[in-house]
């Protein structure tokens, strides 16, 4: 733990588009609702400083702790930090001290640490529990989903959180191999869906979608992403801007359709016409990033 926190893993995606449509100066107050390892929070600090704040949120408690020693190596005096639910914002911001800010940022999904961890049971690539939660502290594993829905819930579970065209199919071989066997690690369930799910032209693993549905489910990852959207231009000043970079196309629409509404109520002004995509350079050096969406806004 001690490495990770002198030399966090996590690469800050789009990180010079961030900081440009964020568009920091001294002395503001910026809420970075998903700091993780603080990747991006570590080059908000440098623009905000000397008297600048940053709040920082994170609902993983081990990877918070990485943040928030990372950063107090940085700066001890401009951070914040705190284990919630970036939706639960206004509890934070009112045990913060904080009326209003002047930024927000959004890094949507799983961390790469989450991912990396084997005891987390993030990946399908490495054996580990079943677990996916983001609070170990709350909530229910993929485990005990697995065995509370029916096997239609688990199909509607998978093509509405995966997007999962064999949906059908794999719930029912997921609740045949716990009744029949038990299913107790990640390796497990990637090997059941493996077996039943046709070889196409697909560059994607087959148990990708799968994991994604069950990840959002057990961490409520869209309902969070909603909640927050339809209050937090309640806590920006003019001219504050939100930045939210998303991982797959359900979170993007929520990001897309939510913006658009604010706009239409004259709260928000849209800053990116399509969302920003990183570069190949970008890409070649970090390929987890492939898939990011970048868009952003500015309080009216």
């Amino acid at each position: 733990m001690d490495d990770l926190v002198n030399n966090p893993p996590h690469i800050p995606v789009m990180i010079e588009e961030v900081l440009n449509y964020l568009c920091l100066k001294p002395g503001q107050i910026i809420l970075d609702g998903t700091v993780g390892s603080g990747g991006h929070a570590s080059k908000i600090i440098e623009k905000v400083k000397p008297n600048g704040l940053l709040i920082g949120i994170d609902k993983d408690l081990q990877i918070l702790y990485i943040a928030k020693e990372y950063l107090s190596k940085i700066n001890n005096t401009i951070g914040k930090f705190y284990h919630a639910d970036y939706s639960d914002v206004d509890e934070v911001l009112r045990q913060a001290g904080v009326d209003k800010v002047h930024g927000v940022l959004l890094d949507l999904g799983a961390s790469s640490l989450q991912f990396d961890w084997a005891e987390r049971g993030f990946s399908f690539s490495k054996e580990g529990p079943l677990d996916m939660r983001m609070d170990r502290s709350r909530g229910v594993t993929v485990h005990d989903l697995i065995q509370r829905l029916s096997e239609k819930e688990l199909e509607e579970l998978l093509k509405k959180y995966g997007e999962e065209r064999w949906s059908r199919r794999i719930a029912r071989a997921i609740l045949r191999a716990e009744k029949e066997t038990g299913i107790t690690s990640t390796r497990q369930l990637a090997a059941i869906i493996e077996r039943i799910v046709p070889v196409g032209k697909s560059k994607i693993h087959p148990a990708t979608r799968t994991f994604q549905a069950l990840r959002i489910a057990v961490n409520r990852e869209l309902d969070s992403l909603g909640n927050f959207l339809d209050k937090i231009h309640h806590y920006m000043f003019a001219g504050a801007r939100i930045v939210i970079i998303s991982f797959h196309s359900l979170e993007d629409r929520i990001v897309k359709n939510k913006f658009v509404e604010k706009a239409n109520q004259g709260i928000f002004k849209i800053l990116t016409k399509k969302p920003i995509s990183p570069g190949e350079a970008e890409i070649e050096k970090n390929i987890r990033c492939r898939s990011a969406k970048l868009r952003a806004a500015e309080r009216i």
